[in-house]
């Protein structure tokens, strides 16, 4: 869906985006994670077409974004950081004035612009003033707008910025559905654990370069080279480490309290192979789990060792 190739933005001696590469596959939720001034804003607008790149190449579905720019927005649904709305209008006069920017008009305007207040939300908003809308609400009015037109690829710049907690949890739903609906999202946060919960995979960025990308699961494999492993028993304490100071894949065991935690670098096969072994050894296991990450943490240690 979304393929960008060695992207460079320059502003005279400050590179701003430095040989970015970057892949979403259709059907991605994508997390643009990065300091402020990393480059994400840049290379959404690049993407976008509402800036020039200096080199690189970037391709949606295929078609060359740099060079057929605007050929491509009407394939792109672009969320800024910072949006205007027009408080003198109504919610539905808003979403038709933009309806109409592409040609959408008259009756199929009135069912997508129902369609899509519906979809955020807000269809028992549609009769209000703009200007007497919360801030979530506003947000969630914002991507209504930049889905008028059915892009499959949506920018999504900051989507949660200053809402409040079920703020945000209504915006992650909705984000989910227009998953469901076959969308591409490449979306920007400074909202790390939400991040990890929703996006499919993430990239982090620093000073214009991307630092590491993939899976959210193989990155913190990466980064931590191994899961953690928490084993909580009733008794036996003694008896399940013995057994896993002998168990391979095991690098450091803590254990107290009845609960154990270790670093496991095997399979989920050889993870369910050791949970058999300490029942078969009389263990008694009340929960075996495997720890999440922490995205904050990967976010500090890969920024960290990509300023020295």
């Amino acid at each position: 869906m979304l393929e960008i190739k060695n992207l460079c933005k320059n502003y005279g001696k400050f590179t701003a985006v430095d040989n970015l590469n970057l892949n979403i596959p259709k059907g991605e939720i994508f997390g643009f994670v990065g300091p402020n001034g990393a480059g994400k804003t840049t290379t959404m607008k690049i993407v976008s077409g509402l800036l020039e790149a200096t080199s690189g190449e970037v391709y949606v579905n295929g078609i060359d974004a740099l060079k057929s720019s605007g050929k491509i927005k009407s394939n792109i649904g672009y969320m800024p950081d910072f949006f205007g709305v027009y408080d003198n209008l109504k919610v539905m006069e808003y979403l038709d004035f933009y309806a109409s920017i592409y040609g959408i008009r008259g009756k199929e305007c009135e069912k997508i612009s129902n369609d899509l207040l519906a979809l955020v939300d807000l269809l028992d908003k549609k009769d209000v003033y703009v200007d007497s809308l919360s801030r979530g609400m506003k947000q969630r009015l914002c991507l209504a707008r930049s889905l008028v037109h059915n892009p499959d690829l949506l920018i999504l710049d900051e989507p949660a910025s200053g809402m409040d907690p079920r703020a945000r949890i209504e915006m992650k739903e909705i984000l989910r559905t227009l998953r469901e609906m076959g969308k591409t999202i490449l979306v920007s946060s400074h909202i790390l654990p939400e991040l990890a919960e929703l996006c499919t995979s993430i990239g982090i960025i620093e000073r214009g370069r991307m630092v590491i990308s993939g899976k959210v699961e193989d990155i913190m494999l990466k980064v931590y080279k191994s899961k953690t492993l928490r084993i909580k028993v009733c008794n036996k304490l003694e008896d399940a480490v013995v057994i896993l100071k002998e168990y391979p894949n095991i690098d450091r065991i803590i254990a107290d309290n009845n609960t154990i935690e270790t670093a496991f670098d095997g399979s989920d096969e050889d993870m369910s192979k050791l949970l058999n072994t300490l029942i078969s050894n009389q263990i008694p296991v009340v929960s075996f789990t495997q720890l999440d990450g922490n995205l904050e943490d990967v976010f500090m240690k890969v920024t960290a060792t990509a300023e020295n």
